[in-house]
């Protein structure tokens, strides 16, 4: 759990610095007796959303939008769907599951640099060395989060790093977990009662030195420490036991990381997290890419994403969770000469659904070889609005910046209509 607060302390030296000046809290945090009463009618109303996010990026043309027909195509055959499109035929168990997914095939962005394009995509800014934006999830988490007595973070991510919080603060960032839901250096191994003597210790520093007016990362590092301290000691940390689910639906999402962090992903929507991101990397394919998306990659997207989808759908969560498929760019349409695709952000496809966005469809489109768009394209800004839409984010809301500029939800863009 590696993300950095104001001032640059990771969360590894912050854990070392809490088993040294805090405690457990003395009882834990539950939910009242009316949420638990009340909570799977409120998970169906609580709007969410997961990220699938495919490190490195995935190669559209041979996944989403095949060009059978051009030289570009390679060896992969379209199959049918229950969508009204057609995808790679390795993904069977995807192609019955296109009924609750659309995807849009005229994504065109600028950034085909892997850094540059996945902090673009993860926020919809460039980077700029004079301010960190707030990546998407934690927009998410600070627009639907506030009123759901959570008790864990309203921002999970699964299986890999994704970008922080930005000018939102700490309360915000991404809360790395792996795909079995572990969460590291939780167990301080000190007595209770001594924790709680150091926990009143660590209180009256704390305060003090906020009263110094010593800027925003003392009171940041204080939310940090109540958040910690209640994530310890709640009842919510059940959602993070995947071990806790039957052995058949395991077996249907996969026994790969991808698979058990798509589960995972579930379970803590289901607890009420608004913002998960699992990470499936390995999509930087500059050479050999026939042989590892058949045999690696897409078996495991197939597996992992089916299963979300259908048991999402089959718990009524669905209507309400958004689910988005995507890496930081496609790859180009021409095979290089080691049998692979290199980076291409001019024409590429992305994934969404849920939420009430419209199913099935196929928005936009490229030309016959994939390169470049034909007609109207979008952006990550363009995603992003129709997916917070989706949700019930009001787009017209700023943000002010630690500089003092302010900054529209999703950096302006426009919502996709064929999609909502």
């Amino acid at each position: 759990m590696n993300f950095q607060t104001p001032k640059g302390m990771n969360r590894r030296h912050f854990m070392s610095h809490l088993a040294g000046a805090s405690a457990m809290a003395a009882s834990a945090s539950m939910l009242t007796q009316t949420v638990r009463a009340n909570a799977t009618e409120l998970v169906k109303n609580q709007k969410a959303a997961i990220l699938l996010w495919m490190g490195g990026g995935p190669s559209s043309i041979d996944i989403w939008d095949l060009k059978p027909e051009s030289s570009n195509g390679g060896p992969f055959r379209p199959i049918a769907t229950n969508g009204d499109f057609q995808i790679c035929e390795h993904m069977p168990l995807m192609a019955q599951q296109m009924d609750k997914m659309s995807l849009v095939r005229s994504m065109s962005t600028r950034e085909a640099d892997h850094t540059r394009g996945r902090y673009y995509m993860h926020t919809g800014f460039t980077p700029n060395p004079n301010i960190k934006h707030p990546s998407y999830g934690s927009v998410v988490a600070h627009e639907l989060g506030a009123d759901r007595n959570l008790d864990i973070p309203a921002f999970v991510s699964v299986g890999g790093n994704s970008e922080g919080p930005g000018f939102l603060g700490m309360s915000y960032a991404p809360f790395r977990v792996d795909a079995n839901g572990r969460v590291r250096n939780l167990d301080m191994g000190i007595p209770v009662n001594r924790m709680n003597q150091r926990t009143l210790a660590l209180q009256m520093m704390e305060e003090k030195f906020i009263k110094q007016n010593r800027g925003p990362a003392a009171i940041e590092h204080a939310k940090v420490i109540d958040k910690t301290l209640s994530l310890m000691t709640s009842k919510q940390m059940e959602a993070f036991r995947v071990e806790k689910e039957d052995e058949k639906t395991r077996e249907r999402y996969g026994t790969h990381r991808f698979g058990r962090g798509c589960l995972l992903a579930r379970r803590l929507v289901q607890a009420g997290v608004p913002f998960v991101e699992v990470n499936l990397g390995g999509w930087d394919t500059h050479d050999n890419i026939f042989d590892r998306l058949q045999n690696q990659k897409l078996p495991e997207l197939d597996q992992g994403m089916s299963a979300l989808l259908e048991d999402l759908s089959l718990r009524g969560m669905l209507d309400s969770t958004a689910v988005i498929c995507m890496g930081e760019f496609g790859r180009t349409p021409r095979i290089n000469g080691n049998t692979g695709r290199d980076h291409w952000a001019r024409s590429w496809s992305v994934a969404a659904g849920g939420a009430g966005m419209k199913p099935g469809l196929a928005i936009g489109e490229t030309n016959e070889d994939g390169t470049k768009v034909v007609g109207q394209s979008w952006t990550s800004q363009d995603l992003m609005a129709t997916v917070c839409k989706s949700l019930g984010i009001d787009l017209s809301k700023t943000f002010m910046s630690g500089n003092g500029r302010p900054m529209k939800i999703a950096n302006g863009g426009k919502i996709i209509t064929d999609l909502i």
